[in-house]
């Protein structure tokens, strides 16, 4: 059915899921301008995302919790907190050690690997068409990741953690999809949030990445990137899955890649070069056939 051929009040909730992916889409690309404002090490920086946020959300789930959480989901709400931590650990140190754009394009894989795991582990059968993604995909990092350099190869190492982050994605969004069964959203947002920024302290401590001691400027782009791009986008965003076919929200949302090269562009003068463009444009072509076809 076309909106324009829709009852008013149904027309107006459509609209307004539209708006609230676009919000959505725009906070998430500021995700990577945040890490880099905010100049402090990813893993500090990926601790003060999830904590702030944690600290945020929390009100908001205990007055609208309306059923305790199956006992069986904690060890996946927990097993994915863990993975969304060292997913953000390794993205937010990769921010630094590359553009922001190629670290939020290599990061956004995680379709790719989670076709995979659909096989291995659910097994699952994948058109050729997924197949074919795949390849393109691939294709495209290795334009990126081994750019010609004058002495030959050289091998971008916030390319290969950006591509490491993907992997950990990936697993936090194929131990989502279990536990999102029997979860509430807010329940598994919440507790995920604070099992997350458990491991970011313990990982921080770890490798000794301070926690305080920062400037003014460093603390308020931890809250723009806690408040806005985590709780803010992601709100945004479920309210659009809400209203919206998944297939399409899904695939909408790699629009955050142009919005932070973009703004990376302007703010940072990180203008990609032409073999990156061809790269970014082969991998994204190759996401969105993947998304396309394991969402049918």
């Amino acid at each position: 059915m076309k909106i324009e051929s829709m009852p008013v009040s149904e027309r107006q909730q459509v609209v307004a899921a539209y708006v609230a992916l676009a919000l959505g889409i725009l906070c998430i690309g500021l995700s990577a301008i945040w890490v880099k404002l905010a100049n402090v090490p990813g893993v500090t920086s990926a601790f003060y995302r999830l904590a702030f946020a944690a600290v945020a959300v929390t009100p908001l789930w205990l007055s609208r919790r309306s059923k305790r959480v199956p006992r069986a989901a904690w060890g996946g709400i927990a097993l994915a907190g863990v993975f969304f931590a060292l997913d953000l650990a390794l993205w937010n140190t990769a921010i630094l050690m590359t553009s922001a754009a190629i670290a939020t394009l290599l990061a956004n894989n995680a379709p790719l690997w989670v076709g995979l795991g659909a096989v291995v582990f659910f097994r699952e059968r994948l058109s050729s068409v997924y197949w074919a993604g795949l390849v393109t995909s691939l294709v495209g990092m290795a334009l990126i990741v081994l750019p010609k350099a004058a002495g030959g190869l050289q091998l971008d190492m916030g390319s290969l953690l950006a591509i490491a982050t993907s992997f950990f994605y990936a697993a936090y969004l194929l131990t989502t999809k279990r536990v999102r069964c029997s979860t509430d959203t807010m329940s598994f947002m919440a507790l995920s949030l604070w099992v997350g920024t458990a491991t970011l302290a313990v990982l921080a401590v770890a490798v000794r990445a301070p926690l305080i001691g920062f400037p003014l400027s460093s603390w308020a782009a931890l809250l723009g990137l806690a408040l806005i791009s985590q709780v803010g986008g992601w709100l945004a965003i479920s309210y659009a899955i809400g209203h919206l076919p998944a297939s399409r929200v899904s695939v909408t949302l790699l629009g955050q890649v142009l919005v932070t090269t973009v703004v990376a562009a302007l703010v940072f003068g990180e203008v990609p070069s032409l073999l990156q463009v061809v790269g970014g444009a082969l991998v994204l072509a190759g996401i969105y056939a993947v998304l396309r076809t394991t969402q049918k």
